[in-house]
């Protein structure tokens, strides 16, 4: 096979990495929550009912910012039910996804969380404009934030959390545009609503930031228009716009499926252009930047048929996916789709965190598990932090139903402030090993400390509860830094992670 190539130089980059660009997802959905993260009773669980062995994943994960309630379900959520003594929060049926939300676990359990995660773990809480509005925004804002010396502020007290939770980050609303959404509303509609919202929540502190709704996928029929009438509303009132993809293999077409980032990227472009068009309209020098806020590998059309049968559980197991080698390969490519874009995409969150399309899985009463897209996730966000470098590849090409022409290899490198190098790169190849050269300029690089690959001769091989630990990274040797030029071969469909000193 011909050999895929392309250069770094330190003089051409695309932009600082974000922290926010590893966050994640937490919603009232399936068992995300319930015997997700929290299980009381169970062996690992402390004495807030937080399983210690998934706080434990967690971290190694590298999670940053946790977006919370939702999702689907922040859109008949009341603020007020989980907040109190939890004996006395009430039960309330979830119209999101047909199952009896107990309230057991809410606002002050997820800080508690946060905290238990670590200082990188940041909120980022969304309020309900689906079936609420504006008034209660701003009472959830003071009952979290504001000191002390109001009604609100001093309920938090009474309930015991004296200290405010300090939410910078705020998502006004959830997926507005999509007809299944409790409260679904116009661009219009939405594009108001979100104004007066931003605009009220930003007099009790002009510090927030807040993320409007963009459209929920690229395919939706109102796409770029719904993002260009909602910033007309609001392009002076919010900081970021959000985007959400998932992709899964449908009709059996694998070959567009390991595409997918080329769709991902895009969303990402074409959002970027209709945020910048909006922006000169206005004459404004402001710059939208993008809240990936929802992305994944997600086997949808299995989970559909799965919530229509519901009759109002308590926390079913839902969307419980469970992810092959193929999967973290796209997954990956994911990754770098998002790194690729560090310049407009400030913050990113896998959907979801434990259970449900999670690179964490938990069996109640049992053990924790990492499925395979855990480790790309974790590889990016210890080894993803600096500049990222711009990266043009010169690969040979395979064909797509859904994409025409694609690039065998996908990569990105990003340059930590130590002068290392981290280059990460996915083989789309299913059959073939595909050789790459690197040409490393005056990066001034001499070593490759670690080459890592996630492969198997079986593209279908999964972590499970019999077989956890059945994929792992494996070093990958051969690879070499001669006079100025990185040789390696990745293996087919493969996730690649070379680091460099």
């Amino acid at each position: 096979m011909r050999t895929a190539r392309f250069t770094l130089d330190p003089a051409f980059t695309v932009g600082d990495v974000s922290p926010r660009l590893f966050g994640s997802f937490v919603e009232h959905l399936g068992r995300c929550v319930y015997t997700g993260i929290f299980e009381p009773g169970h062996p690992a669980a402390d004495a807030d009912g937080l399983r210690q062995d998934v706080l434990d994943l967690v971290r190694e994960l590298g999670v940053t910012a946790v977006r919370y309630p939702g999702g689907n379900f922040v859109s008949g959520y009341k603020w007020e039910d989980s907040v109190g003594p939890a004996e006395d929060r009430p039960r309330r049926l979830d119209l999101a996804w047909r199952s009896t939300e107990t309230n057991r676990f809410g606002l002050s359990e997820y800080i508690g969380f946060l905290r238990k995660v670590g200082p990188q773990a940041e909120p980022m809480m969304a309020v309900n404009l689906g079936t609420r509005g504006v008034a209660e925004a701003l009472e959830l804002q003071e009952y979290a934030n504001h000191p002390a010396g109001t009604t609100l502020s001093d309920l938090r007290a009474e309930h015991g959390d004296k200290d405010p939770f300090g939410i910078r980050l705020w998502c006004l609303g959830n997926e507005m545009d999509g007809p299944w959404q409790t409260g679904h509303k116009t661009a219009e509609e939405y594009g108001r609503l979100a104004a007066e919202t931003a605009r009220a929540m930003r007099q009790i502190d002009p510090d927030v930031e807040l993320v409007a709704c963009g459209s929920s996928g690229q395919s939706m029929e109102t796409f770029a228009e719904w993002e260009a009438t909602v910033l007309k509303e609001t392009y002076d009132l919010v900081d970021h716009i959000s985007l959400h993809a998932y992709y899964e293999p449908l009709d059996g077409d694998v070959d567009s499926f390991l595409a997918s980032a080329v769709d991902m990227e895009s969303f990402i472009e074409n959002v970027v252009a209709t945020c910048d068009h909006i922006g000169a309209r206005l004459k404004s020098k402001k710059r939208i930047n993008l809240s990936f806020d929802e992305w994944n590998v997600w086997y949808m059309s299995k989970s559909q048929a799965e919530v229509s049968a519901l009759d109002w559980p308590e926390a079913p197991r839902l969307l419980e996916d469970n992810y092959s080698v193929m999967d973290a390969v796209v997954f990956g490519s994911l990754l770098i789709a998002l790194l690729r874009h560090a310049d407009r995409v400030a913050v990113a969150c896998l959907a979801q965190l434990v259970n449900v399309i999670a690179p964490i899985m938990t069996e109640p009463g049992g053990p924790a598990w990492r499925q395979t897209t855990f480790f790309p996730f974790a590889q990016a966000a210890r080894y993803g932090r600096g500049e990222v470098l711009d990266v043009r590849v010169d690969s040979p090409t395979y064909g797509t139903a859904k994409y025409g022409e694609a690039d065998l290899l996908h990569a990105t490198a990003v340059r930590a402030e130590d002068g290392s190098v981290t280059v990460f790169a996915v083989n789309r190849s299913r059959t073939e090993p595909l050789p790459l050269d690197v040409a490393l300029g005056a990066l001034g690089l001499t070593d490759v400390v670690e080459h890592s690959a996630l492969a198997d001769a079986d593209p279908d091989a999964r972590n499970t509860l019999a077989e956890p630990g059945r994929v792992v990274p494996h070093r990958v040797d051969g690879t070499a830094l001669r006079d100025g030029t990185l040789t390696a071969v990745l293996e087919p469909l493969s996730w690649n992670v070379i680091r460099l000193r």
